[in-house]
């Protein structure tokens, strides 16, 4: 049989070669080289936000116990440096009250000779010399609170960091420096930049380019070791110039990495989230081989598909009459329909598809419409915040894992304060328009945790879940709140200001009513208002029985 190049059947084999060759080259040429690259992009993104966020929350556990060691310092009675046994019972209860220090709290004597009180007590600590510690001498020289250099203690061998701050009497001098002993790996700490993974091999350092140390890192053989020397990695030099963001390098065991260094400012030091290349970019790798074997399967199969197909595709009537009697008897979905010709049975085709696309625009209003209404079930129309039912709804499975997981809740009852005369005076359009930009201000800066909802009028709330301190997360938010709600609103061309009255409602342990902490939220805002306005109330429900009140 002689082949008939100018056969449909002919043609199309020839197509579907060619289209596979020029994807063929195409994949090789231009899309792998391409991949490839974003590939290296999105990890080295990735490991830079990771970066962050360990550099955020080390540097948020330094700061805390910073700040903690310099209140304890200011609150601390200088009398009492006198008089061992109250001093011993003040430190015992600060540390109780408070336990961030995990290695214990110490008052060292002025002269640092030893302790004149400590909890808990370690064996041998008392009697150690800390006249030449680097934080006792930067404890003597200011009046704020210093960190120490990261080291091994010399009575039990952990690795420690000692936060210090003086404690002067009426006349200047120092009658004692407070000391809090934190273990590097204790929980809450540092424990989470040490045991998260990165991958399957990466994980994370933690350097002082000061000390030339590394202060945590994934693997422990590393702590408290010190930093390469300088030329062993290129990489490395850089970052502890002060050099931060991604690259790759080869590090001083000979493995090429993918690295991203952040600071933490609090210290100067810096984060370092670090992945080998080979394990990085291994998609990429796969993704060649899978390239080159699937193309010629794909290639094989595809013309042995249009081969066997070919036939029945040139039978254009008999597949197009059979393919709207299935459509009409339900047994195939309602669908377009190819032109494989323009004659009658072509311009039949046009005209089913024409009918087929009405009857599908006429389903996608309907469709648009179901989600429209399912969309204002939960959220208030006016500013696109959830409504009130998806506001319970949120609080009650926040109180569940509140109750499983032993974090805290807090609610934020928020209450316009002036905001009836704008609609008196401007409008309700220019007050919807007010509504709108409070929704905006009280949403930026929230987690995606966090639920911000509208109950109605100026009311709104705000519910802040996963809490370690509820009453420290919603004084800060309350505070960010009150500040966002005083800057002026700028509404076509007139400057309208505004208050705002919080009461606030903190939660832990067992699950209660959506409704009765809606409700302590809502009697503390109106203690606001009794009280002047424009500040926040805390209706504190963490105990059962009486709720500690206190105006921020």
């Amino acid at each position: 049989m002689m082949l008939n190049f100018q056969s449909l059947k002919f043609q199309i084999v020839a197509l579907g070669v060619v289209v596979i060759t020029i994807g063929i080259l195409v994949r090789q040429f231009i899309a792998l080289p391409l991949v490839q690259e974003h590939v290296r992009e999105l990890a080295a993104t990735q490991q830079l936000s990771m970066a962050t966020y360990v550099a955020r929350d080390v540097d948020y556990s330094i700061a805390t116990r910073r700040d903690l060691i310099e209140r304890f310092a200011a609150d601390l009675p200088p009398e009492l440096a006198k008089q061992p046994e109250k001093l011993q019972a003040w430190v015992k209860d600060r540390q109780r009250i408070n336990p961030m220090f995990n290695s214990g709290l110490m008052a060292v004597r002025p002269d640092g000779n030893g302790l004149l009180a400590e909890y808990p007590t370690v064996t041998g600590r008392s009697q150690l010399g800390y006249a030449a510690s680097d934080w006792f001498l930067g404890a003597l020289r200011g009046s704020k609170a210093v960190i120490g250099k990261p080291f091994r203690g010399r009575a039990n061998g952990d690795p420690i960091i000692i936060f210090a701050a003086p404690v002067r009497d009426s006349a200047g001098s120092i009658v004692t420096v407070l000391a809090g002993v934190a273990q590097l790996d204790a929980p809450g700490f540092l424990d989470r930049l040490q045991e998260t993974p990165l991958g399957v091999t990466g994980g994370f350092l933690l350097i002082s380019p000061a000390d030339q140390l590394f202060v945590a890192s994934s693997n422990p053989d590393m702590i408290l070791k010190p930093t390469p020397r300088t030329g062993m990695d290129l990489l490395h030099d850089r970052a502890m110039s002060g050099y931060r963001g991604t690259g790759v390098t080869i590090n001083a065991n000979g493995v090429e990495e993918l690295s991203a260094m952040v600071t933490v400012p609090s210290t100067g030091w810096f984060v370092v989230a670090r992945m080998p290349t080979e394990e990085a970019f291994r998609p990429v790798t796969a993704l060649r081989g899978f390239v080159a074997t699937a193309t010629t399967v794909l290639m094989v199969l595809i013309i042995t598909i249009l081969l066997i197909a070919l036939p029945r595709i040139l039978r254009p009537l008999t597949d197009t009459a059979r393919a709207i009697l299935d459509m009409a008897e339900g047994k195939s979905k309602l669908a377009p329909l190819p032109i494989v010709r323009d004659d009658e049975v072509g311009k039949l085709v046009s005209g089913f598809n024409y009918l087929v696309d009405r009857l599908s625009q006429e389903e996608a209003a309907r469709e648009a419409s179901e989600t429209r209404l399912k969309y204002l079930a939960h959220h208030d129309s006016l500013t696109g915040l959830y409504n009130r039912a998806m506001l319970e709804e949120r609080l009650a499975h926040a109180m569940t894992r509140t109750e499983r997981d032993g974090t805290q809740i807090a609610l934020l009852f928020c209450d316009l304060d002036g905001f009836k005369p704008v609609n008196d005076q401007y409008g309700h359009d220019t007050g919807d328009a007010v509504l709108r930009q409070v929704a905006r201000r009280l949403t930026d800066g929230r987690r995606r945790i966090d639920t911000v909802a509208r109950l109605g009028g100026d009311e709104f709330v705000i519910l802040l879940t996963a809490l370690d301190d509820a009453r420290g997360g919603a004084n800060s938010v309350a505070q960010q709140c009150l500040a966002a709600l005083r800057e002026p609103f700028e509404i076509e061309g007139k400057s309208i200001t505004l208050g705002v009255s919080i009461g606030i409602a903190v939660h832990a342990g067992p699950a209660v009513a959506a409704s009765y902490l809606i409700a302590q939220a809502d009697i503390a805002m109106y203690q606001v208002k009794r009280k002047g306005k424009g500040n926040f109330f805390f209706m504190d429900t963490i105990s059962a029985i009486d709720a500690e009140q206190h105006v921020g």
